[in-house]
């Protein structure tokens, strides 16, 4: 199996990419895939929150040229199995899970911001060498790289050596308007290369009916699932829909995930699909990768 290289991007930050990144990364490795996750949001790095380990060298220091790879790749796989057997105890992490994690560290971000300046052909290269040696040196399955938002140099970066694009956010007048910008101005290039890219909507309407609405709850939501939005500036409004968007865009949907918000501030949110294995989040990253998978 040739490796596949899934990039979670988004206009702004806030709309759940890393969340969504590592609940798909762990689950891969759950189910017997060799992965590698990788925190490309340089300059609001969180997965080693996330995770707790703190790594050799970091991310940063490979990109720099300061480090190996055997270096700044941590293997997780214990953290996933340890997390899984204990709110699943039947279930076994058949796979492997490293992840390559960027310093959140001020001095640290400045480094790889001065460095990118200085020489920024030598870090694109460096990147693509990092893919290269993963496949070849990990017998990977899948790669995922969690972005920084909007049009900067690391994520254009991650963008270019991605094969599917995953372009996340959330229903909101700001996302819609960047990533119809980001569909316009980045995505369709990069799919005239033979990129895959998609729109995966997160936290989108429909799952938790607040308390406080009438009986007539169902449609509320549906209700509150739309907004206006101005239709060039003729003072006419419309609603509007994931569908919609996905026409303007032309891109597909890969998947539009509800708002679970009686898990969504676990403080792990990473593992959330481990600990709830029978929640209706977990079933939908396990729909969501079965349709990444097979799309590839």
């Amino acid at each position: 199996m040739t490796l596949k290289c899934f990039a979670f991007h988004s206009y702004k930050g806030g709309t759940g990419k890393t969340t969504l990144a590592s609940n798909c990364a762990a689950l891969m490795a759950k189910r017997g895939f060799k992965v590698a996750l990788l925190d490309m949001d340089v300059y609001a790095p969180s997965l080693l929150a996330y995770f707790e380990k703190e790594p050799k060298r970091w991310l940063n220091d490979y990109l720099l040229g300061e480090a190996e790879i055997e270096d700044v790749m941590t293997p997780v796989t214990e953290i996933v199995q340890n997390y899984s057997k204990v709110h699943d105890p039947s279930s076994d992490v058949k796979g492997a899970l490293w992840i390559g994690f960027c310093s959140a560290k001020k001095e640290e971000i400045y480094k790889i911001e001065s460095g990118t300046s200085d020489n920024p052909k030598s870090q694109l290269r460096r990147f693509i060498i990092l893919k290269q040696s993963l496949i070849r040196d990990y017998n990977l399955d899948y790669m995922i790289i969690d972005t920084s938002p909007g049009i900067r140099y690391w994520s254009l970066n991650a963008l270019a050596v991605a094969d599917t694009l995953l372009l996340t956010l959330k229903m909101g007048d700001i996302d819609i308007v960047g990533t119809k910008r980001l569909a316009s101005e980045i995505y369709g290039s990069l799919t005239k290369y033979g990129t895959r890219s998609y729109l995966l909507f997160n936290r989108v309407a429909g799952y938790c009916v607040p308390s406080h609405l009438k009986p007539d709850a169902e449609e509320q939501m549906k209700e509150a699932d739309t907004f206006t939005l101005a239709d060039g500036g003729n003072g006419r409004e419309a609603d509007y829909t994931e569908e919609t968007l996905a026409k303007e865009t032309k891109l597909d949907v890969i998947s539009a995930v509800p708002c679970y918000c009686d898990i969504q501030f676990s403080k792990k949110e990473f593992l959330t699909a481990l600990r709830y294995p029978n929640h209706p989040f977990a079933k939908q990253m396990e729909q969501l990768i079965n349709t990444m998978t097979a799309k590839m």
